[in-house]
């Protein structure tokens, strides 16, 4: 056990960080970890693959994934910022380069190859995007002479476009979702909620006119007609689970969904174990978002307040997109459920948006320290 009389940084660390939070973010990556068990051996055997593969590369991801988790979360708020500007530098310029050199998979172009590895830049994008977008929001609200609003709108429409020519209408949806919540918060006045809810509405009817994939996917949705193999199979397998589902290694349905261990991880999860052990799964993502928006409620700081609901509103957002096409609420979209579907890039990036939360909701008793002073002082208000 680590003493509150050390000073070390891994003393501090464990002592002002916020360990609900660490121990639910740990707790999905576990859950994955078992779930990919389920899911994956069928996927690896149409492939030709041994029945683990996928099984094994899972949990070769989950290293970096929990190094780069507590990693970040040793940042203090002004590293966070400005990691997040690099990274997002970074990405943008990955994103370019994918429209020109990226692999093509399934009618988009959203992979690069990086020597042996395979790099999704829009899944690193979105937390730095929103940490930049929280600073840009805050330095408004601190001083209304800089136009950080306004840049924040042309970073808004540069990201926009550069997923929509990949194109991906659901990280899309997904940023813009998160994207506007976020100014909400920062006091967006009412004439840009309707200007900006009319830009979203008409982006996608432009995209229903004139994405033959997009039109494909919402006239099945609304239809029921045409190619729905895997959403109905998807639903099929959530009904033979029932309430306590039918036993590890027991599923029968997962076998034929073709990306069981992705996109439709939680009726696989459904069908093994039931729906009670998948609502208690929706539970855990819950208290990740109501945690996350807590506690930014409490923070006197803009830029935290803004980036802590930021990021917990992307994982909240991209879990519902994906829990509501496994139950066809949704049409169906490729999402994975963070932390629990397979994939390099997505869970390394979720760590990121995880190791952010944790740097900026840590306590920090020096701040406290100042408030306090202020307080006595007659200038600041008391910390809580």
């Amino acid at each position: 056990m680590v003493s509150r009389a050390q000073r070390g940084a891994v003393a501090d660390w464990f002592w002002t960080i916020d360990r609900f939070f660490l121990a639910l973010f740990i707790l999905l990556m576990g859950i994955g970890f078992m779930l990919s068990f389920a899911g994956s051996p069928a996927v690896a055997e149409r492939l030709g693959l041994d029945s683990f593969h996928f099984v094994r590369r899972h949990s070769i991801f989950l290293i970096p994934s929990l190094i780069t988790m507590i990693g970040l979360s040793f940042l203090t708020p002004r590293q966070v910022r400005r990691t997040a500007v690099i990274m997002l530098a970074v990405m943008i310029v990955l994103m370019v380069l994918v429209l020109f050199f990226g692999q093509e998979v399934k009618g988009g172009r959203r992979w690069i190859g990086i020597g042996a590895l395979s790099l999704q830049p829009s899944e690193f994008m979105k937390p730095a995007f929103i940490v930049t977008c929280a600073w840009l929001f805050s330095e408004h609200a601190r001083q209304p002479e800089v136009p950080g609003n306004l840049f924040a709108i042309l970073l808004y429409g540069m990201i926009v476009a550069l997923l929509i020519a990949q194109p991906d209408l659901g990280q899309t949806i997904l940023t813009t979702a998160v994207w506007g919540g976020m100014f909400f918060m920062a006091g967006m006045p009412w004439l840009w909620i309707i200007l900006l809810g009319g830009f979203a509405t008409g982006g996608l009817v432009v995209a229903y006119t004139m994405l033959p994939h997009v039109a494909g996917r919402i006239d099945r949705f609304l239809t029921g007609e045409g190619d729905t193999f895997q959403v109905d199979t998807a639903r099929e397998a959530i009904i033979r689970g029932d309430w306590l589902g039918r036993g590890p290694g027991e599923g029968i349905v997962k076998r034929i969904i073709p990306d069981s261990h992705t996109d439709f991880i939680f009726s696989v999860a459904a069908e093994e174990f039931g729906i009670i052990f998948c609502m208690a799964l929706v539970l855990i993502f819950a208290l990740v978002v109501m945690r996350g928006l807590t506690l930014a409620m409490r923070e006197r700081d803009d830029f935290t307040r803004f980036a802590v609901a930021g990021l917990v509103l992307q994982i909240g957002v991209q879990s519902m997109i994906n829990v509501g096409v496994n139950l066809e609420l949704l049409p169906a979209k490729g999402m994975t459920l963070p932390l629990i579907s397979y994939g390099g890039s997505s869970m390394v990036a979720i760590c990121v948006t995880a190791g952010f939360i944790l740097a900026l909701t840590r306590h920090r008793p020096e701040k406290r320290a100042v408030e306090r002073s202020l307080f006595r002082s007659g200038i600041g208000v008391p910390a809580e």
